[in-house]
């Protein structure tokens, strides 16, 4: 087994045992559990078994195994990218609302001040 194997093998079972930890305490819902989990297997089959992207890429229609490894990542990254830009924008709105309503109620509060003629 070649050291980078080693090391991906690693990462992957942090990033699961994160993955996991992440669902129990709430965060994660079941369905994002099952596609991170899905992910970072993948990622350890890739590593551990370098023939399974070339397959995979022949299934597909690209050359060669790494090319397909990286246009998926780069769709999920775009995507992922895209729910952030989403999530962002409708915290924006909220945050808009929010202060509004206080602006609102903060002035409704103050008694109106007479101005000096």
């Amino acid at each position: 087994m070649l050291t980078i194997q080693i090391l991906i093998v690693a990462f992957v079972l942090f990033a699961l045992s994160r993955t996991v930890s992440r669902f129990r305490e709430g965060s994660l819902t079941l369905a994002w559990l099952i596609l991170w989990s899905a992910i970072w297997t993948a990622v350890a089959v890739a590593a551990l078994l370098p023939q399974t992207t070339s397959w995979f890429a022949r299934l597909i229609g690209v050359g060669r195994g790494v090319d397909a490894v990286i246009y998926l990542s780069i769709i999920a990254l775009f995507y992922l990218v895209f729910r952030i830009f989403l999530r962002l924008q409708k915290i924006d709105h909220d945050i808009t609302l929010v202060v509004r309503e206080i602006g609102l109620k903060r002035s409704s509060l103050k008694p109106e001040k007479e101005e000096a003629s």
